[in-house]
């Protein structure tokens, strides 16, 4: 499929994209029970625990244009803090200072989360009112890297629903003999290379920055 000189494929294909939710339903049948029923307002023990063993979660965000985001936030198992049964924190950590999640928090005021457990096939996903707290007596409890953050991103609860494991297990992420091999994919530092677009840096200078930013990464 090609598309003509200053387009692409998406302005192609949007032209007869399905445009309204009751054509949508047509393709569909409608959920079961369960799919429905599952979803909740607040948290269980059992989200709680979910949340608990998880190292990974994924920050879904968009701006006051609709201009949308996702990123990752890791830390130790449990950097996740749930301050009740409707609120979760999420320490911020070193990263680029772009501050793309926090700035469209900021914006908007929401915010989507799907929590990841490693080895594991569930995942949780929290979506709900959002905002950027300093307060002291917050930060002092999120310390699970050695030291309060500088910021940290609080949700309110509006959505909670656990997923059932198809995705993962249909991607083997937990299968290594289904990876592929390390050189099948460009280097971080190749990929960062080809978006910079600066013909005097090197893969040797990237890789240092990498190292470095490793090597520092809670300062």
């Amino acid at each position: 499929m090609t598309s003509a000189i200053g387009t692409s494929v998406f302005d192609s294909l949007r032209l007869d994209a399905v445009t309204d939710q009751e054509a949508l339903r047509q393709i569909y049948p409608l959920p079961g029970e369960a799919a429905v029923r599952k979803q909740m307002t607040e948290l269980t023990e059992q989200t709680r625990q979910l949340i608990a063993c998880s190292s990974l979660v994924l920050i879904a965000s968009f701006d006051a244009a609709g201009n949308c985001d996702v990123s990752p936030r890791g830390g130790p198992v449990g950097f996740v803090s749930v301050l009740d049964s409707r609120t979760v924190a999420i320490p911020d950590a070193t990263g680029n200072k772009r501050l793309d999640t926090l700035q469209n928090v900021i914006a908007t005021g929401r915010a989507g989360l799907l929590f990841i457990i490693p080895g594991r096939t569930t995942t949780l996903r929290i979506n709900g009112r959002a905002c950027v707290s300093t307060r002291p007596d917050l930060l002092s409890q999120l310390t699970a890297v050695g030291k309060p953050p500088a910021s940290a991103l609080v949700v309110g609860i509006d959505e909670v629903y656990p997923h059932c494991p198809k995705s993962l297990l249909r991607g083997n992420v937990w299968k290594p003999e289904e990876w592929l091999a390390a050189d099948a994919q460009p280097t971080s530092a190749e990929v960062t290379l080809a978006q910079l677009r600066m013909p005097d840096l090197t893969i040797a200078d990237i890789e240092q920055t990498e190292a470095d930013a490793l090597k520092y990464r809670y300062e």
